[in-house]
């Protein structure tokens, strides 16, 4: 679907014409340049490669470096396709958030969730723990208790939920209405909560037709 790449600013929050309350987050969106466009012919399937935020050629691999030449770009930080952009777009075109977007629409946000290091069962899924006092036991409050069966199957299932790291992984959050678009900023404004820390990468799409 067609969409943009763009940086989490953080969260805040505006009146409605109701005067209700509603937490928004700001996202800063393009411009995003084509640095190759997929044709059915060449590549097998129809898509628009765009780029977002500029790289030294310092930090870019030669092959990289040659991929954006061809182009007529500079080195960019991320590299996204998307498919099905209403107008016809060539190499070095620029896109900004108000070619793509309109407010009212309905968007989804990509990005990789915040880390949050090696947890427990009770953080991580949700277990309930103990809850009460043991019968002289100290630390069992928020132990995961028995994970096996007995000799039949004599293994742990897959799946089982234990502790480990949770967080730092690619979440999608569905259709967060479009509050605000100001092109001269380059920004967006969506209601609710988008993933990530301030400042790490986002893509917007809109949703499938």
């Amino acid at each position: 679907m067609p969409g943009l790449i763009g940086k989490k600013i953080g969260m805040t929050s505006i009146y409605s014409a109701a005067g209700k309350n509603i937490p928004c987050t700001i996202l800063e969106v393009g411009p995003c340049v084509v640095t190759q466009v997929r044709t059915l012919e060449k590549d097998g399937y129809e898509a628009v490669q765009l780029g977002f935020g500029d790289r030294s050629e310092k930090r870019t691999s030669k092959a990289m470096q040659g991929h954006f030449k061809r182009a007529g770009v500079a080195p960019k930080r991320k590299l996204v396709e998307f498919k099905h952009f209403d107008q016809e777009l060539q190499p070095g075109a620029e896109l900004k958030v108000d070619d793509v977007f309109a407010e009212g629409e309905f968007v989804s946000v990509s990005g990789t969730s915040k880390g949050k290091g090696f947890q427990g069962v009770v953080k991580r899924h949700g277990f309930g723990g103990v809850g009460q006092a043991t019968h002289g036991q100290h630390n069992r409050l928020r132990a995961p208790g028995s994970v096996g069966a007995a000799s039949t199957p004599a293994r742990v299932f897959k799946g089982m939920r234990m502790a480990g790291q949770t967080g730092n992984g690619r979440v999608t959050i569905e259709n967060l209405e479009i509050v605000k678009v100001m092109p001269e900023d380059g920004v967006l404004v969506v209601k609710g909560a988008v993933p990530g820390h301030k400042g790490s990468m986002i893509i917007i799409r809109k949703p499938e037709a």
